[in-house]
């Protein structure tokens, strides 16, 4: 039995093919905060980027404050803010204003920038980022605690900079850092105490295979500075379609799984190999840990993270155009409803209690009939016994 509660969100990058108008996206990804929120999700995470035309969310901060007026539980966070296009004092001030406007339904998540297109037109060396990441993540914290930071680098600078506005959230708003395949941000995170994304938790050929590896990056940084890594705070992402059947989740992704493949394949070329000649359902199901599939295929894909990677705290699903927007709400409908409760246990005692009648039915039943009959003896005598056993109120028998 887990010891943590397994949680449930989403990753919206977002991914929209190119045919489709943009505006509409945008406003059906609000939609989709709305959908979630009802179905009782626990947090969704917002990604930014500028360029390839399909992640079309520039400020994860801006529509994060549109769809927390829009909700009233769902918890939303930045994914990622990317630290090296941005003033780290800048980035705090936003974090901490969305605290308070969201009374503490904000979670910051940062990381160096996917997109080598996003830095080129920043003029910023790839190579730099990750430590630029560094560099402003912890400026980051330490004006968050409320300090007074003065620091020069070659790409900012700060003169006695502070907040001033602390957080709503104390000590500060859930902190995360995006961790793939390389074990930098499991080493963030253990230094610094933050949780972890790791944003290709189902990805066969990269971060299924180094789950475990860089947790234990983490938890060795964190035993180094005397503290120990939070499962609960560690949340997997993958990708899932789900429907009644095998047969309907397959038909239902040939609206617009080509196209995600497409993207795939040009944002990391020769992903997921020769696909020359190959139905693009099995090349995606024979690339990893990824539901194509029914609730029981969802469950024990999640059983089989759990295997590698041990306890973890959410599960979040990577948003996607795969199906249809009906079939793509209905995905996620159909997963609060199964899958949810395997793992929070919350069916348990109906199930028990279910098995307990179906084991004294016959019992149960002949004393319900006792019951009903002893009282048509004492108000109804003979003839109310015979009108019941015709109606079937009790039967004939007794």
């Amino acid at each position: 039995m887990s010891k943590t509660r397994l949680r449930h969100g989403v990753f919206l990058a977002p991914l929209h093919p190119v045919d489709e108008d943009a505006h509409a996206l945008m406003h059906r990804d609000m939609e989709l905060m709305e959908w979630l929120d009802r179905l009782g999700y626990d947090e969704a995470w917002i990604g930014e980027h500028h360029s390839g035309g399909y992640e079309t969310i520039a400020s994860p901060e801006l529509f994060i404050a549109a769809a927390v007026e829009r909700t009233r539980h769902i918890k939303f966070g930045t994914g990622v803010i990317s630290l090296p296009y941005h003033n780290p004092l800048m980035v705090t001030n936003r974090i901490i204003q969305l605290d308070h406007q969201s009374r503490g339904r904000v979670m910051f998540g940062f990381g160096p920038g996917l997109l080598v297109s996003d830095a080129r037109m920043l003029a910023i060396d790839p190579k730099t980022q990750r430590d630029r990441m560094a560099q402003a993540l912890d400026v980051i914290l330490r004006l968050l605690d409320g300090q007074v930071v003065t620091e020069k680098t070659d790409w900012y600078e700060l003169v006695e900079a502070r907040a001033h506005l602390l957080p709503y959230t104390q000590p500060r708003p859930e902190i995360a850092v995006a961790s793939a395949a390389t074990p930098s941000g499991g080493r963030l995170a253990g230094k610094y105490d933050l949780a972890m994304l790791c944003v290709a938790a189902t990805d066969a050929t990269g971060g299924f295979n180094v789950l475990d590896v860089n947790w234990k990056h983490a938890c060795d940084v964190a035993a180094e500075q005397g503290r120990t890594m939070n499962r609960d705070r560690l949340r997997l992402m993958g990708p899932m379609h789900i429907a009644e059947t095998r047969e309907k989740a397959r038909a239902n992704v040939r609206h617009g799984l080509e196209k995600y493949l497409d993207y795939a394949r040009t944002v990391t070329p020769g992903r997921f190999g020769n696909m020359a000649g190959r139905d693009p359902v099995d090349v995606l199901l024979e690339a990893g840990h990824i539901v194509i599939g029914t609730p029981d295929d969802a469950v024990d894909v999640l059983k089989k993270l759990q295997a590698k990677q041990g306890d973890f705290g959410v599960f979040l699903h990577q948003c996607h155009d795969w199906a249809d927007w009906t079939e793509t709400k209905r995905s996620y409908e159909l997963y609060a409803r199964f899958v949810a409760p395997h793992f929070s246990g919350s069916n348990r005692a109906r199930a028990e209690s279910f098995d307990n009648w179906k084991a004294h039915s016959l019992d149960y039943s002949s004393q319900s009939h006792a019951a009903a009959k002893a009282t048509f003896e004492k108000f109804g005598g003979a003839a109310a016994l015979e009108s019941a056993a015709k109606t079937g109120m009790i039967g004939a028998k007794d």
